[in-house]
C-alpha cells in the first residue's frame, strides 16, 4: 500500500502540470485581460476629459510594451508558465492585478470562511446522511422512508442555488427569522465570545442549508441503497442462522461494508471544504473563497484564479488518495499493490 501511495502522490505533478498549463494557456487568449481593461479605463477617462475618441488608444507604444513586460505578456506562453511553476514551487502565488496584493494574502483572508462552512457542512452531512440512511433502509417502505424521501428527492431535483434563494424570500424576506446575508452582523466586535459563536450560527443555518441540497440527497440514498444490497446477502442470513441477532449482524457485518461508497465519496468533499459554492456565497454575500473566484474570473484577475486552482486541484487529487485510502480501511479486500 506504501508503494501505490507513492505512485499516486508522483502523479499528481504531471497532472498539476498539466491542469495548470491548460487554464494558463486559457487565460492568455481570452479577451478583456488586464491590459486591455486599463485601456478601456483609460479610453473612458480621456473621453470624459473631451480629449480623445472611443477607438483611440490613450497610451503610446512603449506604454504598452512596458505594462506588457509588467503582466509577463511579452513572453512566449511556454516561458510565462514555466516562470509562474517557479514561482508557485517557491510559495509565490504572484500580485493580484486588481487588489495590487499578494494573491496568498487575500486568499488567506477569505479561507477561515470558507473553512467554517465546508467543514460544517460536512460534518452535518455525513452525521445525518448515515443515520437517516440506515434507518431508511431498516425501515424501507415504511411512512418513514415514504416521506424522508419525498423531502430528499425534492431537496435534490432543485439545484442548491435555487434552494438558496426559496430559504432568502421565505425565511429572510417573508418571515424576517434569519438575515438576508453575511457572516456576522454589523455589530459582531462588540458581542462576547458566546455572542460571537451564536452570531455566526444565526447568520450560517439558511447557508449550510442550500450548501447540503443536493449532496444530502446523494449521500443519504448512496447508505441507503448499499445497506439494503448487504441486508439481502448471503453472509446475513447465514450470520443470523449461527446465532447471532439481527441488530448484531447489522453492525457486524452489514454496516460496514455499505460505508464503502460513502468512503470513494470522501475525497470529492475535500476540495468542497475550501472552494465552496460561489453560487450560495454571491447569494448570501458570503465573503470566501468561492466569492472571490467567482469576481476574480469576471474582472480577468488571472493570478488570483489560478492561485484558487492551485490549491483546488492539489486539494482534489489529495482527496483521491485518501478516498483510496478509506476504502483500503473500510473494505479488507482492498490490497494496493
Amino acid at each position: 500500500m506504501n508503494a501505490y501511495i507513492i505512485r499516486r502522490i508522483l502523479l499528481i505533478v504531471p497532472t498539476f502540470i498539466g491542469i495548470t498549463l491548460m487554464v494558463f494557456a486559457i487565460t492568455r487568449f481570452v479577451p478583456g485581460g488586464p491590459i486591455e481593461r486599463m485601456i478601456a479605463a483609460a479610453q473612458q477617462s480621456s473621453m470624459s476629459r473631451g480629449f480623445n475618441k472611443m477607438n483611440e488608444t490613450p497610451l503610446s507604444a512603449s506604454q504598452l510594451e512596458e505594462l506588457k513586460k509588467f503582466y509577463g505578456f511579452d513572453k512566449p506562453i511556454i516561458v510565462s508558465y514555466g516562470q509562474w511553476l517557479y514561482n508557485v514551487a517557491t510559495f509565490d502565488l504572484g500580485t493580484s492585478t486588481r487588489y495590487y496584493e499578494p494573491v496568498w494574502d487575500i486568499i488567506k483572508s477569505k479561507l477561515p470562511v470558507s473553512l467554517f462552512y465546508g467543514i460544517m457542512a460536512m460534518i452535518i452531512s455525513y452525521s445525518v446522511c448515515i443515520p437517516l440512511g440506515i434507518l431508511k433502509a431498516l425501515k424501507h417502505k415504511t411512512k418513514l422512508d415514504n416521506i424522508t424521501s419525498v423531502i430528499v428527492f425534492i431537496g435534490y431535483a432543485i439545484p442548491n442555488y435555487i434552494v438558496a434563494i426559496i430559504l432568502l424570500l421565505i425565511f429572510s424576506s417573508w418571515l424576517d427569522i434569519f438575515p438576508l446575508g453575511g457572516f456576522v452582523s454589523d455589530n459582531f466586535h462588540e458581542l462576547s465570545f458566546v455572542g460571537k459563536f451564536i452570531d455566526i450560527l444565526y447568520h450560517a443555518v439558511l447557508p449550510l442549508i442550500s450548501y447540503m441540497a443536493g449532496s444530502f440527497a446523494v449521500m443519504t440514498f448512496m447508505m441507503k441503497n448499499s445497506l439494503m444490497d448487504y441486508l439481502a446477502s448471503d453472509f446475513m442470513r447465514t450470520a443470523i442462522a449461527k446465532g447471532m441477532t439481527f441488530r448484531q449482524a447489522v453492525l457486524g457485518h452489514a454496516l460496514r461494508n455499505s460505508l464503502i461508497p460513502l468512503a470513494t465519496h470522501f475525497g470529492n468533499n475535500i476540495s468542497l471544504i475550501l472552494t465552496g459554492s460561489y453560487l450560495i456565497e454571491k447569494i448570501f454575500n458570503i465573503d470566501g473563497i468561492g466569492l472571490l473566484g467567482l469576481e476574480s474570473v469576471i474582472e480577468r484577475d488571472y493570478p488570483v484564479v489560478m492561485g484558487i486552482l492551485v490549491i483546488s486541484s492539489l486539494l482534489f487529487m489529495t482527496g483521491n488518495i485518501l478516498s483510496d485510502i478509506c476504502v483500503a480501511l473500510v473494505d479488507p479486500r482492498v490490497r494496493f499493490e
